[in-house]
């Protein structure tokens, strides 16, 4: 069947990158002569009929912005039999034929639902904690991890003029990939992170000693928020030193922002793949990076692929 109508959403946490997706989609579906709306507030947009006509006019700007057009939230609803029913149901009477969907594994497995009902979908990598197992790289981490080492910088400067420790905690729930590159593009002197076993002695207390008997006046120690909260680290450099110790908490900072060059070119090329996909009859993808290149596989083997922090970063992140 001929895709005529297409349905874009963003849906869980928001990435910089979501918005030149929703941009390439647009261009795409333009060019083919396919029509496109966007769901407002991820699935529960759907569930709501809260459907926006995209056209070329509304997204000229998208590709420098941040965050994401649609909005996105987490439905209740959506998350029953009874709720993907009724979202399927809306898309055949609203005539959409296919949905793409932005955002990660939660998201991914939403689209499934729905295509056993009958939609087809193509899912699209984003998230700035980039764990998800299919892609080498997910939309809003080359952003996010930038605006953690914009931060850091900043916080060194101010560390070093009055001899302090610094504990910032970064993003990173169950993935340390946002901590080991700041780690490593800061020269932070500890980062600790979910994938590593966290001992307080060997991860915290004697990296530090060290750092303060190499000379070197100040120091800064990164924590994933998966691991522990600043405030929990400090209070154990508090309790084990003398070290004059400061934390900070980024927090939302890591999500916003205009996206880099890497999120708007992948984002934009993603979304137009997607619609490119849909308009061949392909259903059930799942759009990833693998070697450098943007490629697709299918979408229950992409939720079935798990990945973890390359163990060489996390050796020189320790060095």
């Amino acid at each position: 069947m001929k895709v005529k109508k297409i349905g874009i959403l963003t849906s869980g946490g928001d990435a910089p990158g979501m918005n030149p997706a929703i941009y390439g989609a647009v261009k795409a579906a333009h060019a083919l002569g396919i029509e496109i709306v966007g769901f407002e507030r991820g699935y529960e947009g759907i569930l709501n009929r809260k459907i926006k006509k995209l056209d070329i006019t509304q997204i000229t700007d998208l590709m420098s912005k941040g965050g994401t057009y649609l909005r996105s939230a987490r439905s209740v609803e959506y998350n029953t039999e009874a709720g993907v029913k009724k979202a399927a149901r809306i898309c055949r009477e609203e005539g959409i034929d296919a949905i793409i969907v932005a955002g990660g594994d939660g998201s991914f497995r939403g689209a499934l639902d729905i295509s056993k009902e009958g939609i087809n979908v193509v899912g699209i990598p984003a998230t700035i904690d980039n764990d998800i197992g299919c892609s080498e790289y997910s939309l809003g981490f080359d952003t996010s991890v930038n605006t953690v080492i914009d931060a850091i910088d900043k916080i060194s400067d101010t560390a070093n003029s009055h001899d302090k420790c610094c504990v910032v905690e970064v993003m990173g729930r169950g993935a340390g990939y946002i901590a080991a590159y700041a780690a490593i593009a800061t020269g932070a002197d500890v980062v600790i992170i979910p994938e590593e076993e966290f001992d307080v002695q060997e991860s915290l207390i004697k990296p530090l000693l060290k750092v303060k008997e190499s000379g070197k006046n100040y120091s800064i120690v990164i924590v994933a928020e998966g691991v522990a909260t600043a405030n929990e680290i400090g209070d154990l450099i508090r309790e084990n030193t003398d070290l004059d110790v400061r934390t900070i908490t980024l927090g939302h900072i890591q999500r916003g922002g205009s996206p880099t060059a890497n999120d708007r070119v992948y984002g934009c090329m993603m979304g137009a793949m997607a619609v490119e996909l849909l308009a061949l009859g392909k259903t059930n993808r799942v759009l990833c990076i693998k070697q450098g290149r943007v490629t697709d596989i299918d979408m229950y083997e992409a939720l079935k692929e798990k990945k973890d922090v390359d163990r060489a970063l996390i050796r020189i992140a320790k060095f």
